[in-house]
């Protein structure tokens, strides 16, 4: 069994690697740019634009926080178009375009000059004040200049120079001293033309980065428990899911337990007692709480028991929070009387669930013919059933069991939305409309790295229920 565990265990290590590898893929070309997300979650909505409200400096110093500015991976395999330090281009789009423009013509120094030229040209722009003549032209100008980071096609290229070199032209233009810079910016764009090698995009080259990339910084994070920051508030992510996660797993924890020891015993009555009315009436009150919907029980409870027309015998949801001053065992009292409600909304479906697959297993186990070989021996029938069909009745529940270890980190969101309990399934639902990968992808991982060690529980615990199962070489017949 050691063995086996062992085994087990390393085969966890590939698998991550292969579940985390995706995760960042995903989050990498997930839509949209984190920074101006961050950016404009600091500045506030104000209806402009982030480029307006957060100078180059602002957007690289998140873009470094995020660790951002590094390769992505340990290394790339491109072709001799491409730039091996392209990602120091802050903006995603404008690597993009760039990139673009490399392999259609074939030669990067010239499309890096180009690039140079068009910083510059922009910076000289942005110096340039505004006033009551100028100010169509400048944004005239900076609108232009825009549309060139994100255009490679050669003919739209020339009508936006041809749209510059216009407001430059104007008799008495504050803008006419940029002139020599976008002669130098007209140059650079024909120069790349003139200059093409396009036969580049066909020789393979790779380029390593070694430990320095945005992966290998990711996942050695999060090995160390450092998940990133939330795009919503800059909160480390670690600090989120730890104060969703004690209410998550507190309340799940409580639910499995129920639901265990009182479906199981339900089951084995159940299946033991097949035909009876008491059978029936069980079966038919578990199969009818099975059909109803948590959420519907959950509003039905609030408006029945919390305050509203008939019974205030609970808080409502959303209630004052416990005082921090109030002592541990009024803490103690006061959160198991809020989480009464929704445990019990929590517990039911999977009690109703659980009590007839274990049913179904024992009354397959009871037809058996060893069982049958017990009570020809004259065992006591609670001896037979408890003892001899428990076990093999067991390994449908224990399958069952292994999908439990996700369920205590990603909670009900349906369940904590009502309650407006803070657990782990509210926080999910909020991070995936707010578009906060770092946060989703942690509670990912957090459900793989769980489902893993769920089935390794499971076939532990086959083995215990069942002597006849047995992951030693030696014992395999």
């Amino acid at each position: 069994m050691l063995k086996y565990i062992i085994k087990r265990v390393l085969i966890f290590i590939p698998t991550l690697l292969v579940i985390s590898f995706i995760m960042f893929i995903l989050g990498v070309n997930a839509p949209g740019d984190p920074v101006e997300t961050i950016l404009i979650k600091q500045q506030g909505e104000s209806g402009q634009s982030v480029k307006s409200i957060a100078d180059e400096a602002a957007y690289n110093s998140v873009r470094h926080k995020l660790g951002l500015d590094l390769p992505l991976f340990y290394f790339s395999i491109t072709n001799a178009t491409a730039c091996d330090t392209l990602y120091r281009i802050p903006k995603s789009n404008v690597r993009n375009n760039l990139t673009h423009i490399a392999f259609i013509y074939g030669n990067w120094p010239n499309v890096a000059r180009y690039y140079a030229a068009l910083k510059q040209f922009e910076t000289a722009l942005n110096k340039i004040k505004a006033d009551s003549l100028n100010a169509e032209d400048i944004i005239s100008a900076k609108r232009n200049v825009s549309g060139l980071y994100s255009e490679y096609d050669q003919s739209k290229m020339s009508i936006i120079f041809s749209k510059l070199g216009s407001v430059l032209n104007k008799p008495h233009s504050a803008l006419l001293s940029l002139a020599p810079q976008l002669s130098e910016l007209v140059g650079a764009e024909k120069y790349i033309i003139a200059h093409q090698s396009p036969y580049q995009k066909y020789i393979p080259v790779i380029y390593w980065y070694g430990f320095r990339s945005q992966y290998h910084h990711w996942l050695v994070d999060f090995l160390r428990g450092d998940f990133g920051f939330s795009y919503q508030d800059m909160r480390p992510v670690s600090s989120i899911i730890g104060d969703a996660m004690k209410w998550t797993m507190g309340i799940s924890f409580i639910s499995i337990l129920l639901a265990y020891f009182i479906a199981i015993p339900l089951g084995v009555k159940a299946a033991v007692n097949k035909g009876s009315n008491k059978e029936k009436l069980t079966t038919s009150g578990l199969f009818m709480l099975y059909s109803l919907p948590n959420f519907w029980i959950a509003t039905i409870l609030i408006i029945f028991f919390c305050g509203g027309d008939w019974f205030s015998w609970f808080p409502a949801p959303g209630a004052a929070p416990i005082p921090s001053d109030s002592s541990f065992l009024y803490h103690i009292t006061q959160g198991i009387y809020r989480l009464i409600l929704p445990v019990l909304c929590w517990t039911y479906t999977s009690l109703a669930f659980i009590s007839r697959q274990m049913r179904g297993g024992m009354l397959n186990t009871l037809g058996q013919d060893y069982i049958r070989t017990a009570r020809a021996k004259g065992l006591p029938e609670n001896k037979v059933v408890w003892k001899h069909a428990l076990g093999n009745s067991l390994l449908p529940i224990i399958t069952l069991f292994a999908n439990v270890f996700p369920l205590l980190l990603s909670g009900s969101v349906v369940i904590e939305q009502i309650f407006s309990i803070p657990g782990m399934g509210q926080v999910s639902y909020n991070a995936l409309v707010a578009n906060d990968y770092p946060v989703v992808f942690a509670n990912t991982m957090f459900a793989a790295l769980l489902t893993l060690f769920g089935t390794l529980v499971a076939d532990i615990l086959y083995a215990i229920a069942d002597p006849r199962i047995s992951y030693s070489k030696s014992e395999i017949v």
